[in-house]
C-alpha cells in the first residue's frame, strides 16, 4: 500500500469552473460580434494554453493574473462591450466556493494515508476552498508554491520533496490525463485517472468513477 496521496482538486474533489465559463461565453454573444459560438471557447482556451504553457520559472504567473489576460484578449477579439473585471470574478468567486462531488468528504474520512493537494490553482484560492468545505489535508502544493504548472515536473518534485517521499510510495489522483496522469507518470508516481465522464480508457491507465473508488484499486490493498 502507499504512503501518501496527491490529490488534484478542481475537477477531482470539486466541479470544474465549466457552467461559469458557459455563462461568460454567452455574455460574450450578448455584448459582442460573434458569428460561431464555437469560436469563443477555441479562441480563448488556445490563448490560456499558450500563456500557461510558457509560465514557470522567471516568467510564471498566476492562474488569476493568466485567465484574466486570456479573457481580456478574447473580448477584445470578439468587439465584446463586457467589463473584463467583471468576468474574470465570476470565475475567481467559483474558485473559492466550489460545488464538491458528492463522495469527496467521505473520501477524506475513510483515506488510510496522509492527503496532499496538488493544484494548478493559486494558493489562497484553494486554502478558501478547503475552508469552504471543511477539508484538511496534510499538505497543500499549488502551482504558485514551485512556479509551474502540472504536468511540468517541478510541481510534483516540491511535493515528493516536502513529504519525504518517492514516487512509488505515493498515487496521484487527478481527472486530467495530461497534468495528472502524463505528468505524475513521468516522476515514477503512481497515477490515477478520475473518468467521471466515462471517456475511452487509454492503455495502461488506470481509471476510476469516484474517489472512492480508489479503495479498489490495488494501491489500497
Amino acid at each position: 500500500m502507499v504512503k501518501a496521496v496527491f490529490l488534484d482538486f478542481y475537477g477531482t474533489v470539486v466541479h470544474e469552473d465549466g457552467e461559469v465559463i458557459k455563462k461568460i461565453k454567452e455574455i460574450i454573444i450578448e455584448t459582442g460580434c460573434v458569428s460561431n459560438r464555437s469560436e469563443i471557447g477555441a479562441f480563448w482556451w488556445n490563448e490560456f494554453q499558450t500563456m500557461f504553457t510558457n509560465a514557470y520559472g522567471t516568467t510564471f504567473e498566476t492562474q488569476r493574473e493568466l485567465e484574466y489576460k486570456s479573457l481580456e484578449k478574447t473580448l477584445k477579439k470578439f468587439k465584446s462591450s463586457a467589463n473584463p473585471v467583471e468576468l474574470s470574478d465570476m470565475m475567481f468567486a467559483h474558485w473559492v466556493k466550489p460545488p464538491i462531488f458528492d463522495e469527496s468528504k467521505e473520501f477524506f474520512e475513510k483515506c488510510p494515508v496522509p492527503i496532499y493537494i496538488v493544484s494548478n490553482i493559486d494558493t489562497a484560492d484553494i486554502l478558501n476552498a478547503l475552508e469552504y468545505h471543511g477539508l484538511k489535508p496534510a499538505g497543500v502544493f499549488t502551482s504558485e508554491d514551485a512556479r509551474a504548472y502540472k504536468p511540468r515536473k517541478e510541481l510534483f518534485q516540491m511535493a515528493l520533496q516536502s513529504v519525504g517521499l518517492n514516487g512509488n510510495e505515493v498515487v496521484h489522483i487527478g481527472d486530467s490525463l495530461c497534468s495528472d496522469v502524463k505528468g505524475a507518470g513521468e516522476l515514477g508516481i503512481n497515477a490515477i485517472w478520475v473518468n467521471r465522464s466515462l471517456k475511452e480508457v487509454p492503455a495502461g491507465v488506470t481509471a476510476i468513477r469516484n474517489l472512492l473508488e480508489v479503495f479498489d484499486t490495488e494501491y489500497f490493498k
